[in-house]
């Protein structure tokens, strides 16, 4: 009995990291979106840069498996997109400006993947309590 719960509370730590994780996530997510149509606020300069998470793994208690973090996000490398507005503050000397390397789409399916991460993490944790409530059952017998 003992080796079973602690297997059920293993899996129920490694599936509330990856909660934790894919909040994390779609705090980036939503940041990115947030900041897609956004400029520069000097003539020329850089606006925003797409952040994109990093993830690492990491013991969960016990040590008896690994779970995940978000450890950090990092600027997106892509190149800025740019568009023609010559009465825009940002534009530069030929009147282009420069907006964020962010496609909203893509920011869209991300935030979905990350959601169906997260509900899926949840269903894990609900069946290991619904384990442990049985093995409960079993044993009042």
């Amino acid at each position: 009995m003992a080796n079973d719960t602690s297997i059920t509370s293993t899996t129920q730590s490694i599936a509330v990291s990856a909660l934790r994780a894919q909040q994390s996530r779609m705090r980036i997510i939503a940041e990115n979106i947030a900041n897609s149509n956004s400029t520069s606020k000097t003539a020329g300069g850089d606006p925003y840069r797409r952040q994109a998470p990093v993830f690492r793994t990491t013991p969960v208690a016990g040590g008896a498996g690994k779970g995940v973090r978000m450890e950090r996000a990092v600027p997106d490398k892509a190149p800025f997109n740019s568009a023609y507005d010559p009465g825009n503050p940002s534009a530069n000397a030929t009147g282009y400006v420069k907006t964020p390397n962010v496609d909203p789409l893509v920011e869209a399916m991300d935030m979905r993947d990350a959601q169906r991460a997260y509900e899926a993490n949840l269903n894990v944790i609900e069946a290991a309590r619904s384990m442990d409530q049985r093995t409960l059952d079993i044993l009042k017998r």
